[in-house]
């Protein structure tokens, strides 16, 4: 009997033929992505996109994780600038302007042009969406979003006399019981002032009723008598009032300090809470920063962008990839693992996000807080006009030289380098 015949054969033949078609016709991405803040990060974005290779065979998706923002965006334009293929990465949700000067990037108006990718850009939060829109069109799609919230010590509170289901919800407030706590080894407040000073200060500067840019990405207000206010109340806090330590506060180690016990509250992303919540052996709370004239925080964090330099058959690939990353499920998933936020309204509508935030509130802080934020500082020129404020508050911080002397330099040079913009 025979076990197979020739037209056997030819079906197989042309079977292997059909699978070798559709292995040469895979589309491969090449997707850039921030390492910024701590946690298994790489680990949670790895099983996304397994899943999502999974889910779409003929795609193939290559993570490249490059650092922090400013070395994901330097990376990846490197890689453009040399002929490397890119089709997509996750940068600085306030990279928009320089990406859309140097006509790195599309709007996904023209890409998202179906019924139902209309609605799909129409489903985020709007605060979320506001480093996006510039002049009608969309050009970053948020994923990995925060606000900056208020991370506290419960024991402390409570070894100090403090109630510790009642944290600052003033300047004044955070002064007094900033002084409360601030014992022996421990201070009472830390806000760090590496690696994204402008961020920190521009809360502080919102919560005093003044924001440090236009809306148009071509003004800066630096040297506003109530920006400078706010530089010199930040100094003060360390200065005057003791609460914090002198000079800087690094960003990097700040999580840590906290775990230890080195401060009772600290202001940081709500992308470090999920790693808080692992790693402290104290019952510690979030809750929204504190307000002086206004309650408010800048969004933060990271957007898809698509780059210019791509094919149809990537592009619509590159979609179909950020539509499953940004998915309520999979938005839930993401903020449960790592503390970011779950990007739209509908996440807070799974099962998974309801019964986690149901268990653990603190997983609504920075969602909640997103009724008082505001855009995240952004201009033309945003790196070098970012640098001097980031430049001048530290110079003031360490006493290097004034608030107002500081911050007016830094206007002066951001003067200069909006000019060819206005």
């Amino acid at each position: 009997m025979k076990l197979f015949s020739t037209t056997g054969l030819g079906l197989a033949t042309a079977m292997a033929a059909g699978l070798a078609a559709t292995a040469s016709a895979e589309t491969e991405l090449t997707m850039y992505y921030p390492i910024a803040v701590g946690g298994s990060l790489t680990e949670v974005v790895d099983g996304i996109v397994a899943d999502f290779e999974t889910a779409n065979p003929d795609i193939k998706v290559n993570a490249i994780y490059s650092g922090n923002y400013d070395d994901t965006r330097v990376r990846a334009l490197s890689a453009l600038a040399s002929g490397e293929p890119a089709q997509l990465a996750v940068m600085f949700s306030i990279d928009a302007y320089d990406l859309i000067e140097q006509e790195l990037i599309i709007p996904f108006e023209d890409v998202a042009t179906t019924d139902a990718d209309k609605e799909w850009l129409g489903s985020f939060y709007p605060a979320l969406m506001a480093n996006s829109l510039i002049e009608g069109k969309t050009w970053g799609i948020p994923f990995q979003r925060s606000t900056i919230v208020a991370y506290y010590n419960k024991d402390l509170f409570r070894e100090a006399g403090l109630d510790p289901e009642a944290p600052p919800t003033t300047w004044d407030e955070m002064i007094e019981m900033g002084k409360a706590l601030t014992k022996g080894d421990t201070y009472g407040l830390m806000i760090p002032s590496t690696g994204y000073p402008y961020w920190m200060f521009q809360a502080l500067a919102i919560q005093n009723g003044k924001e440090v840019m236009s809306g148009d990405g071509l003004t800066t207000y630096f040297d506003d008598p109530t920006v400078v206010e706010t530089l010199e109340f930040w100094k003060s806090l360390s200065a005057e009032h003791g609460i914090m330590p002198t000079g800087t506060v690094e960003w990097g180690t700040l999580r840590q300090a906290f775990l230890e016990g080195q401060t009772a509250m600290m202001w940081h992303s709500t992308g470090n809470l999920t790693a808080v919540k692992n790693g402290a052996s104290f019952d510690f709370g979030v809750a929204e920063l504190p307000a002086n004239v206004r309650k408010g925080s800048p969004t933060g964090g990271g957007n898809f962008y698509l780059f210019e330099d791509t094919t149809e058959e990537e592009r619509a690939a590159a979609l179909k990839l950020m539509q499953f990353m940004t998915s309520p499920e999979q938005a839930a998933a993401w903020s449960i693992a790592t503390g970011y936020m779950g990007v739209s309204p509908a996440a807070y509508e799974t099962e998974a996000l309801k019964a986690y935030t149901a268990e653990f509130p603190p997983a609504l802080v920075a969602r909640n807080q997103l009724e008082n934020a505001v855009a995240e500082f952004s201009t033309f020129e945003t790196a070098r006009v970012r640098d001097g404020l980031n430049n001048a508050i530290q110079s003031a911080l360490t006493g290097a030289k004034e608030p107002a002397e500081a911050l007016a330099e830094a206007q002066a040079a951001a003067v200069r380098l909006l000019a060819d913009y206005q």
